[in-house]
């Protein structure tokens, strides 16, 4: 039987490949395999990763373990990051924060962003190295610039807090924008309340409804109360009961106190003390007419039903 060549497992790793492409995972682990058992670099990648996701063939976390540490010997950094997470969660393998952290080095030395990331969570939290806010910032900072979103959220953390860095509420802001764009819901919320308040940008209540409401339709709820108190007392938006009881509904609000252009209230201002007012709901409620109120009523549940919530 002639010997296999080079080039036929080139071909094993182009069809498996093409079927990925049409979904039929079961014939592309099949002909992955083939090329990874022969030494193919990139069938060795795909194919552990098809074994830690069980796609094509039964979930193993030691076999994925197994192909992923053959490409990250030969240097490949994204191996190396998946082997550090794999350490890291204990798939395949004891959990090792030292070990995860050993290989996420690897990878960062070849300037992977998400290895970056990960590193400065480990610094943040102290698992596998001795913590260092210090090392957090610098590690969320490379990351940051390469466009990692989650990174521009922790750095912006890390100004807002002062953790590692100078406190500095103007570059929190900037990096929960950058965060934000890019449709990080916790940046989201932190930017409108930023622009609420006035914290590192200048008070824009517009702004603030802006975010939350981008906030809101990700389903956070803290933004949807926040929504519900913004239209319901006209700021940054023309007052609008029918809007303030949706977002109040959808959220589930009651009698709950938020922080509104600086100032705390209690859903309605000027009503906050009286105990008798009762839920968010309510109060609104008291403004609105029976046919105002079955409006809104269907608009939440439009919106919930739009969301699975």
């Amino acid at each position: 039987m002639a010997a296999l060549t080079p080039q036929a497992f080139a071909k094993d790793y182009e069809n498996g490949m093409k079927f990925i492409d049409r979904k039929d995972y079961i014939k592309a682990a099949e002909s992955l395999k083939k090329a990874a058992e022969h030494g193919h670099v990139e069938a060795q990648f795909y194919l552990a990763g098809m074994y830690a996701d069980g796609q094509g063939i039964k979930k193993d976390y030691q076999q994925a373990m197994h192909w992923y540490r053959k490409v990250a010997d030969q240097g490949f950094a994204e191996a190396q990051f998946n082997l550090g997470v794999m350490y890291y969660k204990g798939q395949g393998v004891e959990q090792d924060y030292e070990q995860a952290v050993h290989w996420y080095n690897k990878a960062v030395e070849k300037g992977d962003a998400l290895a970056q990331y990960t590193l400065g969570i480990m610094y943040e939290k102290g698992q596998g190295v001795t913590q260092d806010y210090k090392q957090a910032v610098s590690w969320f900072s490379k990351a940051a610039e390469q466009g990692i979103a989650q990174a521009q959220y922790k750095l912006g953390v890390m100004y807002e807090e002062g953790n590692g860095v100078v406190q500095d509420d103007e570059q929190a802001a900037l990096w929960y924008g950058k965060a934000a764009e890019q449709g990080v819901v916790h940046a989201q919320f932190k930017l409108g309340f930023m622009y609420d308040n006035g914290i590192g940008v200048t008070q824009d209540t517009q702004q603030a409804v802006f975010w939350w409401n981008k906030a809101a339709e990700q389903g956070d709820v803290e933004a949807q109360n926040n929504l519900g108190v913004m239209y319901d007392m006209g700021l940054g938006v023309p007052q609008d009961y029918v809007e303030a009881h949706k977002w109040f509904n959808i959220a589930g609000a009651g009698g709950k106190w938020f922080k509104v252009a600086g100032e705390w209230v209690n859903n309605i201002a000027g009503l906050g003390d009286d105990a008798d007012i009762g839920s968010g709901l309510g109060v609104v409620e008291s403004f609105m007419t029976p046919a105002e109120i079955a409006e809104a009523q269907r608009r939440a549940s439009e919106w919930m039903k739009k969301h699975k919530k």
